[in-house]
């Protein structure tokens, strides 16, 4: 399903956020910042898609430290995404086929993981979290940016009816992908809330957690950092 998409996903992204996806990259970006400016950060962009919260990184890092900084590692387990990631970010980008529930780099030998709407497709949330703690060295972040439900009273009824019935049907007919994007719509329906995705990563032992709803909670930004 992910590798049918891959052609059209960059456009469905700007066209069914209305460009509001640029902005949550963004503010991902600046949360992340302190540990983006230390050349030798170790970051590592995973469920990275076509690469657009990599390339997204890879900008800030060079606007912070320059030429020297260590290149971002960005991994999907979906070839076609992997594709369309190369065409954008630069030839030093490390790029890797990888399951992000069983990644191939030894304990402790990450200073940044961030996720940016696919971590939710991952089968074992609790899993996935332990492993991004086995990954991350000491004081190291975790930064997942996913899709949540709004409960601001008028828009929430008004977003359900957009993302129930009006997204799935563009997305599907733009992306020629069968129901890949009536996927989304239920792959948010089942999804963690904030506060319940917070105490999962405590539970993974990530610690000063915290989370920022964005665009009246259309989506959520959580940070955590490994003691």
């Amino acid at each position: 399903m992910f590798g049918r998409v891959a052609p059209r996903y960059d456009l469905l992204n700007r066209l069914l956020s209305g460009r509001v996806d640029v902005y949550w990259r963004n503010r991902l970006t600046k949360a992340v910042r302190s540990t983006l400016s230390q050349p030798q950060a170790r970051v590592l962009d995973l469920c990275c898609g076509t690469g657009d919260v990599a390339l997204a990184l890879e900008r800030e890092r060079m606007r912070l430290c320059g030429p020297v900084a260590r290149p971002v590692i960005a991994s999907d387990f979906c070839r076609p995404m992997l594709d369309g990631a190369q065409r954008k970010l630069r030839t030093a980008t490390g790029l890797l086929e990888a399951d992000a529930m069983r990644f191939p780099l030894p304990d402790a030998s990450v200073d940044l993981i961030t996720v940016a709407f696919g971590f939710r497709n991952l089968a074992n949330y609790s899993a996935a979290l332990e492993e991004f703690a086995r990954l991350l060295a000491p004081n190291g972040r975790v930064a997942i940016l996913e899709f949540s439900q709004p409960t601001l009273p008028g828009f929430a009824q008004v977003f359900d009816l957009y993302f129930k019935q009006v997204l799935p049907r563009i997305g599907n007919a733009v992306s020629g992908a069968g129901d890949a994007y009536s996927y989304l719509q239920r792959s948010v329906d089942r999804f963690l809330t904030p506060e319940e995705l917070g105490v999962a990563m405590q539970r993974a032992g990530l610690r000063d957690v915290f989370f920022e709803r964005l665009t009246f909670g259309v989506s959520c930004l959580h940070v955590a950092r490994r003691p």
